[in-house]
């Protein structure tokens, strides 16, 4: 495939700003970023870029000191999936919580690796992830990741009441689906509108051993009414935008108490998400915070 090679220069630079610009580039087309001394440089198909698309998802972007400029150059043609896979990444644990399952027990921990970096060695009651992120989001490396990962770990304690179904909206690498089959749930159903992620996603459940009990779906927030039953955990790690946009949808596919975790935007986007998911006849019941990102729980 021929791809565009974006280079994007913020003013001021930050990471924050870099992670937000990522984000929205990523629901235009893009498919993987590499970080640069003042911003970002993006792949995205030329068969795919849409320019005005891009400049409209721009206008969304949330810090008005931060000035982006871009320039737009034919990508060099070689394989940026395999230049991917060989980086890698160094092994995430997702740190235990002061949770307890009903017998008095400590949660388990989480440990999220890739198949070249393995973790020096595990505990009894480490849970190990095994990623191959084939460009896909996902590998426990950014913080809403984490928050969701730390969520499930409270959710699917040990000889808690287990959710039947999981679903996971926008899958990306699958590695909340994965993680919340390995706590315990019995069935997973994720979608993505990236082929790139939802490919990845079965992949890694075959890593893991999960892909008898984990189904992954091609398409966007409609597919859900595809569907058939109801869910007992709802997982969303997406920007603000699409989640007011599909938290009916989602909704709808919640059966009475389950929950609903919301991830992939900042503290300052609480409110509104709150009030959407009140006006749905949701309760938020838990909310974490990092570097500005925010996490929230809700329940039917």
């Amino acid at each position: 495939m021929k791809y565009y090679e974006v280079t994007f220069t913020l003013t001021p630079y930050s990471t924050d700003a870099c992670d937000i610009l990522a984000a929205l580039a990523g629901e235009v087309g893009f498919e993987t970023f590499m970080e640069t001394e003042t911003g970002l440089t993006g792949y995205v198909q030329q068969a795919l870029f849409d320019e005005s698309a891009l400049q409209e998802a721009l206008k969304d972007f949330p810090f008005e000191s931060v000035s982006i400029d871009y320039d737009v150059r034919e990508a060099e043609d070689k394989d940026w999936n395999e230049q991917w896979e060989q980086e890698g990444f160094e092994p995430i644990e997702i740190q235990r919580r002061e949770v307890r399952g009903e017998r008095g027990e400590i949660c388990p921990a989480i440990v999220i690796h890739d198949g070249r970096h393995l973790p020096e060695s595990l505990s009894e009651d480490t849970i190990a992830i095994e990623i191959d992120a084939k460009l896909a989001f996902g590998t426990g490396t950014h913080e809403t990741t984490r928050m969701v990962c730390a969520e499930l770990i409270s959710l699917l304690a040990p000889h808690s009441s287990l959710p039947e179904r999981v679903l996971d909206c926008g899958t990306g690498t699958g590695i909340l689906a994965i993680a919340a089959l390995k706590l315990g749930a019995s069935e997973a159903v994720g979608y993505d509108i990236d082929e790139w992620s939802v490919d990845n996603a079965r992949h890694n459940a075959v890593i893991n051993q999960m892909d008898d009990r984990f189904t992954s779906l091609l398409g966007d927030a409609s597919i859900l009414q595809e569907i058939e039953g109801s869910f007992d955990l709802v997982m969303a790690n997406i920007n603000r935008n699409i989640l007011l946009a599909d938290m009916p949808l989602m909704h709808q596919k919640m059966a009475p108490g389950a929950r609903l975790i919301l991830s992939g935007f900042y503290t300052a986007d609480i409110p509104m998400l709150t009030e959407k998911a009140t006006s749905l006849g949701m309760t938020l019941i838990a909310q974490q915070e990092d570097n500005d990102w925010a996490c929230l729980v809700f329940q039917n």
